[in-house]
C-alpha cells in the first residue's frame, strides 16, 4: 500500500469508537479480482472522494465496502435504496417524546447525518433504485463542500474529516434508472467484476473448509460455465451471481446438489430457457 493509504489508515485506526459504533465495523474478506482495484479504491477514500461501485449482483460490492470499513476500522451507516426512499429515510425525522412529563419534539438523526457527524462510512446500496428527485439533497454532501443544511431543523452540518461515501449500482436491472449526470459526476467510478480462477477457488475453500472436494470442484466448474454463458449473452448476469453459487454450495451439504442449484440459482431466473440451461450445465458436472 502507498504512503497516502498508510497514513490515512493509521489516522483512522487510532480513533476510539464506542461499543455501538464498533459493532458497525465491517468484517472484511473481499478478494480483489485484479492487483489494483482494492488499493485504487482505498486511494479515493483517503482523498475523501465518493466512490461508486458498478457491477452485477453478487459480485461482492457490499463485501468490498465492508472490507474498506475493516481496513480503516471505520463504522458503516447503510442505506438500501428503493422507489420509496425519501428525505426522512436519508436524514431523519421529527418525533414527539416525553421529558419530565412534558411533550417535546425531537429530531432523530438518519444515516446520512449520523455518518457525517461521526466520521463513518456512508454506504448507499443500489443507488439507482431511488427516485431521481430524492437524491439531489445529497449533492452538497458529495462534492467539495461536504456539508448539508438539514431541511427539517435548519442545522448546517459540516462532515467529519473521516466521513466517506461508497455507493453501489447494478446497471440495467429491472427497477433501476440511469443516474442523474449531476449525481454521477460527483463520484469516482469503479467496475467490480465477478472473481474467477484461483481467487474463486480460494473463496470456496475458505467458506467451506469441511465440504467434500467433489462438491467444491463441481461448483467451481459450474461457476466458470455460467460466467462463460453470461459473456456469450446466453444467460443474464444474475445466473452467475457468486452469492447464489455460495448459497447453492451451502445447501449442497445437506441435499442433492442439483436440487440445491435449482433452488439457489435456477428458480430465481425469469426465463424458462435460462433455467433449463443452468440445470443442464450443472448436470454435466454431477458424477
Amino acid at each position: 500500500m502507498n504512503d497516502l493509504i498508510n497514513k490515512e489508515q493509521q489516522k483512522r485506526n487510532s480513533r476510539i469508537h464506542n461499543e455501538e459504533d464498533s459493532q458497525l465495523i465491517g468484517s472484511g474478506g473481499y478478494l480483489s479480482p485484479n492487483a489494483h482495484l482494492f488499493e485504487d479504491i482505498l486511494v479515493a477514500i483517503s482523498l475523501k472522494k465518493p466512490v461508486l461501485l458498478k457491477g452485477p449482483t453478487g459480485a461482492g460490492k457490499t463485501k468490498l465496502a465492508e472490507t474498506v470499513s475493516h481496513y480503516f476500522t471505520q463504522p458503516v451507516q447503510s442505506i438500501n435504496c428503493s422507489v420509496d426512499l425519501d428525505a426522512e429515510a436519508l436524514l431523519g425525522f421529527k418525533t414527539i417524546v416525553i421529558k419530565d412529563g412534558v411533550n417535546m419534539i425531537e429530531f432523530v438523526e438518519g444515516p446520512v447525518i449520523e455518518a457525517m457527524k461521526k466520521g463513518h462510512i456512508l454506504y448507499i446500496d443500489e443507488i439507482n433504485m431511488a427516485k431521481a428527485e430524492t437524491l439531489p439533497i445529497l449533492h452538497s454532501v458529495l462534492d467539495y463542500r461536504r456539508m448539508l443544511t438539514n431541511p427539517f431543523t435548519g442545522e448546517v452540518i459540516h462532515a467529519h474529516p473521516d466521513f466517506s461515501v461508497i455507493a453501489a449500482i447494478n446497471e440495467g436491472y429491472i427497477g433501476t434508472t440511469p443516474m442523474n449526470e449531476a449525481l454521477k459526476n460527483r463520484f469516482v467510478s469503479y467496475s467490480v467484476p465477478y472473481i474467477s480462477g484461483q481467487l474463486l477457488e480460494n473463496l470456496w475453500n475458505e467458506m467451506f473448509p469441511k465440504a467434500s472436494k467433489q462438491l467444491i470442484e463441481m461448483m467451481l466448474h459450474l461457476a466458470e460455465d455460467l460466467m462463460g454463458q453470461v459473456k456469450q449473452g446466453l444467460l443474464s448476469e444474475e445466473a452467475a451471481s457468486i452469492r447464489s453459487l455460495l448459497d447453492a454450495t451451502e445447501l449442497g451439504h445437506y441435499i442433492e446438489p442439483l436440487r440445491a442449484i435449482n433452488y439457489a440459482i435456477a428458480e430465481k431466473l425469469e426465463d424458462e430457457q435460462e433455467r433449463e440451461l443452468v440445470l443442464e450445465l450443472a448436470s454435466s458436472w454431477i458424477k
